[in-house]
């Protein structure tokens, strides 16, 4: 975050904790280097994620850049509407999508559904015939393609429940042809989330290619390409690298993607758009001495921000009130689970009672994953360098 510490905690002083703190700031001038990378492309078109992140706030700011939105849900593209993102840029994506889903998706008048299996194009079709509609629509092909990331994370291997088989995909397009109420208009991909290692990317592209010279060699349209998102931010120095790598992930796409003459390359970044601009803000509410290792229990929890305890996922956390030497920490929630844990063994500046503790790099599946576990409300949002 660009404003002093200090300032910070002054300001902070009356607010209720645990709460989300944006850097607006940082959003922007993210936004701002995605696009200008995606640039390298005149047909790279992106998308925003609005899963990572639906924050009306931080919708409306992405809304006005000029990007697209990638939807898995009715809720998500009702609040892509209300966002101001453009019907026709919005995409539909999820496995298991309802038929009331379908049918405001169809009235919305949205630019795509992302199909996952047969059996859904069938409904589609279904209600698409039923209200005098067509449907347009991509395939998810499950590239069989690995990702260096967590397990949990990981979308495009054949045991993961995404997508139809990669071998199956000409028999898809040949059931979209023969639909009067489909128009088949591309292939959609998506490997998993976090990922650093830009050899991922360039692996994908080489299994579209094999998909797309069966397809050429058959006869079928290949439409055009989504390839996801996926690109991971550095949870560990946050400050030396508040952005993703954007230049090397267009830049692998533009290498080695090998696009047919007027292909649109659709992109689907969510974590890295947002990730690095949101800070969970908590106070300390006791320094606990355990029998081998002290605690630092503080008032934010798994219930506001659930990477920890679902992926053992780590980020940067830091004692934004205190000057002294560190000393190591376990940091934990209130919560009454065992996995309601932040970090082990942290060094952080001695705590005390009160401090304000930054979990930084919160922007992404923070504030969205949000419960009301133990009947915590909700987290509260702050906006800073508007």
């Amino acid at each position: 975050m660009d404003t002093p510490t200090q300032f910070l905690v002054e300001a902070w002083s009356g607010q209720r904790t645990p709460f989300y703190c944006y850097d607006v700031g940082l959003l922007r001038r993210t936004l701002a280097r995605a696009l200008r990378c995606a640039s390298v492309r005149d047909r790279f078109k992106l998308h925003y994620a609005i899963k990572a992140n639906f924050n009306p706030r931080i919708l409306s700011i992405i809304a006005s850049s000029g990007m697209g939105a990638d939807c898995v849900s009715g809720g998500e593209i009702a609040a892509a509407l209300r966002a101001g993102f453009p019907p026709e840029d919005i995409f539909f994506a999820g496995v298991g999508k309802r038929d009331d889903e379908i049918e405001f998706a169809l009235r919305s008048g949205i630019g795509r559904f992302n199909v996952e299996s047969f059996e859904e194009l069938e409904v589609i079709e279904e209600i698409a015939s039923g209200m005098g509609l067509i449907a347009p629509v991509s395939f998810r092909v499950n590239p069989d393609v690995g990702a260096h990331t967590l397990a949990g994370i990981t979308t495009g291997l054949a045991e993961n429940k995404f997508g139809i088989e990669w071998e199956r995909i000409p028999e898809a397009i040949r059931a979209a042809l023969n639909l009067g109420h489909i128009q088949f208009l591309g292939l959609h991909f998506h490997i998993g989330s976090q990922i650093l290692d830009m050899t991922d990317f360039g692996t994908l592209c080489t299994r579209y290619d094999q998909i797309a010279g069966t397809l050429e060699s058959e006869g079928l349209p290949l439409g055009d390409i989504n390839v996801g998102g996926g690109l991971g931010i550095d949870y560990a120095h946050p400050c030396e690298h508040p952005m993703a790598d954007f230049e090397s992930y267009f830049g692998t796409y533009a290498a080695s993607l090998r696009c047919r003459p007027g292909q649109m390359v659709h992109f689907e970044l969510g974590r890295s758009i947002v990730g690095p601009c949101g800070t969970l803000i908590s106070r300390v509410l006791y320094v606990k001495r355990g029998h081998s290792r002290d605690f630092a229990i503080i008032d934010g929890s798994m219930t506001e921000l659930i990477r920890p305890a679902l992926y053992h996922a780590k980020q940067q956390i830091e004692n934004l009130s205190s000057d002294e030497a560190p000393l190591t920490y376990d940091v934990v929630g209130p919560v009454c689970e065992s996995s309601d844990v932040f970090g082990k063994d942290v060094r952080l500046r001695r705590c005390h009672r009160g401090d304000f503790i930054a979990v930084r790099s919160s922007g992404a599946y923070g504030e969205s994953m949000a419960s009301g576990y133990n009947c915590h409300p909700l987290p509260p949002s702050v906006f800073i360098n508007e």
